[in-house]
């Protein structure tokens, strides 16, 4: 049976790419997109979401809107506009989707998913994690009745990307990352250490480009803005696949290995949104802030070229 997955997002070119992605993925069956900011703000990610869904002709698919605000109620938050483009998509400017959100929220969304197929659901969530602590405070039993929570986040022993010590996702709201990794639900972590393995050329861009793939044709129409950051912010012709590998996480993580421990957020001072995995190589004798906190999985190595293969070739065929 395919594997019931929401995806909590944020769109996005590379959200769009790994809806699109989940898909056309026969291994799993998309029930639910749920919006929260990040490289847009909420309510333009829920105009988002509703639009790629009538592209994708899914709009069987319901979506569920998230929080406008983090899970301490911060509203000052950091909108990733110059990698997306204002819109989020791009700067195409498409027009307004016709479908609306449906009236449960986001974290309301999940809780119900969750409560009718327990240790079916799987939450891939690619931007913060307010909505899934929310929905981790509000129904205590969410952490076990969620199959599995799969997350882009984190920047395991290498360099952030909003700053040297932490990743956008982690970074939009910090407090909501450490309830999430603590809360003993199956957490997996897909962070920066392995999406920055994961690149589409500008030779793959052209591919989808010259593909009659549905959304193929879409992405690459798309892609100009996200070409243009990566050529200013990291001197690459190329853009990173941060999103569609945290969905390839979901749908074969045989592609990648992992790491199991505890991970703990920072949400002070200058390394606010630092992830720290503790490998329990050492025992420690005094009681420390990971002690007795349940694990979590951190992918460590990925099969690169697998997955763009994987991830071209199902974009191609849309």
């Amino acid at each position: 049976m395919a594997r019931k997955i929401i995806i909590d997002t944020d769109p996005g070119i590379d959200d769009a790419m790994a809806i699109f992605l989940a898909l056309q993925s026969p291994e799993v069956e998309v029930i639910g997109l749920t919006t929260i900011y990040g490289n847009v703000y909420t309510s333009l990610a829920t105009r988002n979401a509703l639009h790629l869904l009538e592209v994708a002709g899914r709009t069987d698919i319901p979506v569920a809107e998230g929080s406008h605000v983090t899970i301490t109620k911060g509203t000052k938050l950091r909108i990733a506009s110059f990698v997306h483009g204002a819109d989020g998509l791009g700067n195409q400017n498409f027009l307004p989707p016709s479908g609306k959100p449906i009236e449960l929220s986001a974290a309301a969304f999940m809780i119900e998913q969750a409560n009718q197929y327990p240790g079916e659901v799987t939450v891939v969530a690619l931007g913060p994690l307010t909505n899934v602590a929310l929905a981790i405070e509000e129904d205590p039993a969410f952490a076990e009745k969620i199959g599995q929570i799969v997350l882009l986040g984190g920047a395991f022993l290498v360099n952030g990307n909003v700053n040297p010590a932490a990743e956008a996702n982690i970074f939009g709201d910090p407090e909501a990352a450490d309830i999430v990794f603590t809360s003993g639900a199956d957490v997996v972590a897909v962070g920066l250490n392995v999406t920055h393995q994961v690149v589409l050329t500008e030779l793959d861009r052209a591919k989808l480009e010259q593909s009659n793939g549905k959304f193929a044709q879409y992405l690459s129409k798309i892609l100009d803005v996200y070409f243009a950051y990566h050529q200013e912010s990291y001197l690459m012709k190329g853009v990173y696949l941060h999103d569609p590998t945290a969905i390839l996480a979901a749908i074969d993580p045989s592609l990648m290995t992992f790491m199991e421990g505890v991970v703990r957020v920072q949400t002070s001072g200058i390394t606010r949104g630092l992830t720290i995995l503790y490998n329990r190589q050492k025992r420690f004798g005094e009681y420390t802030e990971w002690t007795d906190k349940p694990t979590s999985k951190v992918a460590v190595t990925v099969d690169a070229p697998a997955v763009v293969k994987l991830v071209m070739d199902r974009l191609m065929e849309s």
